[in-house]
């Protein structure tokens, strides 16, 4: 369980910033020097923000001090020990006391930061996660949310599970959903977000047992939980208009988000080919420079980094491995907003009451 929040500020007072965040520096392909890179580029922009730097404290110290200001933000807390993408969720549980990424939850855990940050493998971050923050009373699988650019007022759209657990019941998809109108009213204040369940069709008729158990479910505690069921969605309304939160289980969430990514992917290679092909093209490439800038600004994944675990004692953002200073200064934002907003207290009365359904929280 996480510190009160009163022992949490008198924590916090030791850097005397508002916010501490505990970021893991190590896991990430680009390595410390892009996590740190990211913590001063946030540090610039947020005046609130500290940081506990979990990794190898030598090459930290030299890192930060290279960022002006940075060292009077961070506290340093060495970690030898570094999980790879390789390494296996249970012997990471088993053996891992000595990492970056065990060190960086177990922050959180003791109340000394709000939010943990960190590049590193999934499934080990995930499994640390329930081992020390442990889940939710009322939460079976913990998931995990991402925000999908879509054609919404917002700009995005939450999709959930992306990857947690591949499995998912009935009830773990009313969960799911509760946990994702907690995410989008107080992330994008939607102060009442639309569900969808993503399905194969519309169809009541359509999907598996626990798809049209999960309708059900669903359907019965909006209007006690504060959002509009939609009923079933299918994959092109993920970045459409239909709904603010898509559900699903966390194979087909992270089938999808694959998808997505590697179709950008290919779009914006096809687009510089396109650009390439004669010297008319590059002539319209010149006149079209500001709108394709702002399109690739829009539709840029470092910008919109941060995968969210719902369903915890604390949270925990999960950056993209890959990530740069840019993707890792989103991914802080990101937890920084949650910090600011108690996310983490919100989401448990959430959970808490959809035992109740005929009680509303305050999320």
């Amino acid at each position: 369980m996480t510190a009160p929040i009163s022992e949490q500020a008198d924590k916090n007072a030791a850097l005397a910033f508002p916010i501490i965040l505990s970021v893991d520096t190590m896991g990430g392909d680009q390595g410390p020097a892009a996590v740190v890179a990211g913590c001063a580029i946030s540090a610039k922009k947020n005046p609130d923000l500290g940081f506990i730097l979990h990794g190898p404290a030598d090459e930290l110290e030299r890192l930060v001090a290279r960022r002006k200001g940075l060292a009077e933000r961070c506290e340093i807390r060495d970690a030898t020990g570094v999980v790879t993408m390789e390494d296996k969720p249970s012997h990471i549980v088993r053996n891992g006391k000595d990492t970056s990424m065990w060190s960086t939850v177990e922050s959180v855990r003791a109340g000394e930061a709000t939010v943990a940050v960190s590049c590193g493998n999934t499934g080990a971050l995930m499994a640390l996660s329930m081992i020390r923050l442990r889940k939710l009373p009322g939460v079976n699988r913990p998931a995990i949310a991402v925000l999908w650019p879509s054609r919404n007022p917002q700009g995005f759209n939450v999709m959930l599970d992306v990857g947690a657990d591949v499995r998912a019941d009935a009830d773990d998809l009313l969960r799911f959903a509760l946990m994702g109108a907690s995410y989008a009213r107080n992330g994008m204040d939607l102060a009442r977000p639309r569900i969808g369940l993503l399905n194969v069709g519309t169809e009541e008729h359509k999907g598996r047992t626990e798809l049209k158990e999960a309708y059900e479910l669903i359907g019965e505690h909006a209007d006690a939980a504060d959002f509009d069921f939609v009923g079933f969605v299918e994959g092109g309304d993920i970045p459409g208009n239909v709904a603010d939160v898509i559900v699903t289980d966390g194979f087909t969430g992270n089938v999808a988000i694959k998808t997505g990514e590697g179709t950008a992917s290919l779009i914006g290679e096809l687009l510089r080919e396109a650009f390439k092909f004669s010297p008319l093209s590059r002539l319209a490439y010149l006149l079209a420079f500001t709108s394709m800038r702002r399109l690739r600004k829009r539709i840029d994944p470092r910008r919109n980094n941060g995968g969210v675990f719902l369903g915890l004692n604390g949270t925990v953002v999960k950056s993209h491995g890959s990530a740069d200073a840019t993707g890792v200064s989103s991914a802080i934002r990101l937890a920084a907003q949650l910090a600011e907003l108690r996310f983490s207290d919100k989401l448990a009365a959430r959970v808490a009451a959809a035992a109740q359904p005929g009680e509303k929280g305050d999320t």
